[in-house]
């Protein structure tokens, strides 16, 4: 464990609390990092593309011309792929893009992209993240150009409708913290409830520890 300070959302220290080295100061692996966006972004693909195979083109099942005795090269279809219009081969289908990522593995991206976040002074850890009005103006000066804000199990509804006009200033519950978002900001806002919550997630056991 080791000490960081507890700030409040105007950026005033109040306090400090201790983090779990395994989780906010493990090593930062690229290869982790990389594996795990990928994996994300694969999921988030929708799929839905796709060519017309022969079967899926409209238009005539005759033959264009018999077989033989014409000097041309034999066609069974005018709806074959060398001819304008007809059908593509070996186009795109609709498909699903997802694939099989180990629990492990998508748990030490976490810890890689926190750890580095917080190593390079763009991690904060707020009090509570909290708002006694939805104003917009007001969220303007207390936060980055670019942060994600972490909140706990729900979010201050207030605090949200504050940043929902805010060019990449975005607010999310504890469980839905993911590399991809961590990366796509400049900056993250723990609150402390979140960081537990991440301590006991991410936590390390003594087996991979010793590992």
């Amino acid at each position: 464990m080791f000490k960081v300070s507890v700030k409040n959302l105007q950026g005033n220290v109040v306090g400090e609390t201790s983090l779990s080295v395994g989780v906010f100061q493990a090593p930062v692996r690229k290869d982790i990092v990389t594996r795990v966006v990928l994996w994300q972004l694969a999921k988030r693909r929708s799929g839905n593309h796709k060519t017309k195979e022969i079967g899926d083109v409209s238009g005539t099942t005759r033959k264009p011309y018999k077989q033989k005795g014409t000097g041309r090269a034999r066609q069974g279809s005018l709806r074959s792929p060398q001819f304008r219009g007809g059908a593509v081969i070996f186009g795109p289908v609709v498909r699903d893009h997802a694939f099989d990522l180990p629990k492990k593995v998508r748990r030490m991206g976490l810890r890689c992209a926190l750890s580095a976040r917080l190593r390079d002074n763009q991690l904060t850890i707020v009090d509570q993240l909290s708002m006694d009005s939805p104003k917009t103006k007001k969220a303007l000066n207390l936060f980055p150009k670019s942060v994600l804000l972490v909140g706990g199990e729900t979010v201050c509804p207030n605090l949200k409708l504050a940043v929902a006009n805010l060019h990449k200033v975005n607010i999310i519950p504890r469980q839905g913290l993911n590399v991809y978002d961590i990366l796509r900001h400049d900056h993250v806002m723990l609150s402390q409830d979140a960081v537990t919550y991440l301590e006991q997630f991410l936590a390390v056991s003594p087996r991979h520890a010793a590992a």
